[in-house]
């Protein structure tokens, strides 16, 4: 394009030599309509050339004044920029009616709604989790788990806690279901355990004792065991089953309130901690989770993954179809987006002025000059022109008053 412009330039000079030849040697009077056309095309041509040139250098390499502008003015360039972006698109008002006009919460709604999009988002989470846990320094975790987690535990106290649950297990009467188990096991037990009965029988027995007595006393006890046993088994208001009522809510209360049950509850959990298998499992636990975590992210049909992508399809979807959720999320949004460019919009801008800053001036300006260079050459081009028939109509004018 700069060639093209100079063409111009150079074709209004040549123009002008010929025209004023023909006039002044060959008086052609017509000649001097072009000649004065052509004068004027390279005077605008020339000043439209120093107009752009002085935007980014000196032209001809001489120091005029107000010459070289985007060199000079880079770093001014820059922070009017940042002031710029700061002022018309980091605004809170701006950026919050652009949030809502955006209206982000049904888009994102449709768009994780659909399979593909689930699926991507999971992968990516997955590639995440799989980074971090990678990251993360096994000795440094379970160090975390070993004084954090395990110290929590053996400063809170177990009792009033178990006891609280205990209550409300034995209110709903969820227990119910594991006495009927325990009763079952226990009656199954005594009818496949005949034969035990009958040695315990023959070993405690007297030595005089004869053996068919023996064997009564132990048919006989055998089945009141069994029968006793069936009892509870089959009758839900049998008294055992509401004396271990009674024991489990009094043990409930002594949980939460006696101080010596809360004591025992305290040296059982004590044990447990300290027991070769639990220590052994605490301090492999971080392993376990860390090779769970792995392998579910690197398995594409893990449940883990399949669990994920269904969540943030069934989320997506309620995104879509509930009005509340969606202006509860847009307002969530619009107040940490307006946050976020009330307290940083001047470090967001600084962004832009620190780079600007540290580019190299001549970098810079050839840089924009590339950009919009183009366009300028079609200045040069148009002043020419626009130069040219301005001429002519001044000649023309000139001729016709004089």
């Amino acid at each position: 394009m700069k060639m093209v412009a100079t063409g111009f330039l150079l074709g209004a000079t040549v123009l002008f030599l010929v025209m004023r030849y023909l006039e002044q040697i060959q008086g052609q009077a017509w000649a001097g309509y072009v000649r004065a056309a052509a004068e004027a095309g390279m005077v605008g041509a020339l000043a439209d050339w120093f107009a752009v040139t002085a935007l980014f250098r000196h032209p001809l390499g001489i120091p005029i004044p107000h010459t070289a502008i985007i060199p000079r003015k880079k770093d001014t360039i820059g922070d009017s920029l940042g002031d710029f972006v700061g002022e018309n698109f980091l605004s809170e008002d701006v950026v919050r009616d652009k949030l809502r006009r955006v209206d982000v919460s049904s888009r994102v709604g449709a768009w994780i709604g659909q399979e593909a999009n689930a699926d991507r988002i999971t992968a990516e989470l997955a590639t995440a989790a799989r980074g971090v846990v990678t990251v993360l320094r096994d000795d440094d975790v379970q160090e975390i788990i070993e004084q954090i987690l395990v110290r929590k535990i053996l400063e809170k106290e177990v009792g009033p806690p178990l006891g609280k649950i205990l209550e409300g297990i034995l209110a709903d009467g969820a227990h119910r279901r594991l006495v009927d188990l325990v009763c079952d096991r226990a009656y199954d037990w005594v009818t496949d355990n005949q034969e035990m009965v009958l040695r315990v029988v023959h070993e405690r027995a007297p030595m005089w004792t004869p053996r068919f007595v023996d064997d009564m006393v132990a048919d006989k006890l055998f089945n009141e065991v069994r029968s006793y046993a069936w009892a509870v088994k089959t009758d839900p208001e049998h008294p055992l089953r509401h004396a271990v009522d009674r024991f489990l809510t009094e043990f409930a209360g002594d949980l939460q309130k006696d101080p010596t049950t809360i004591a025992r509850a305290e040296q059982v959990k004590q044990q447990v901690v300290e027991h070769p298998e639990v220590q052994k499992f605490i301090g492999q636990a971080w392993g376990v989770v860390k090779g769970m975590i792995l392998d579910a992210a690197a398995d594409p049909s893990s449940a883990l993954r399949m669990r994920v992508r269904d969540g943030l399809m069934s989320f997506g979807a309620r995104l879509t179809q509930d009005a509340e959720l969606r202006g509860k999320l847009d307002g969530w949004l619009a107040d940490a987006a307006g946050y976020v460019v009330r307290h940083y919009r001047h470090e967001i801008t600084t962004l832009i002025t620190d780079t600007v800053a540290k580019w190299d001036a001549e970098e810079t300006s050839r840089k924009i000059e590339l950009q919009v260079g183009r366009d300028l050459q079609f200045i040069r081009i148009n002043g020419t022109v626009v130069g040219a028939l301005a001429g002519l109509v001044i000649y023309t004018v000139s001729e016709v008053l004089f």
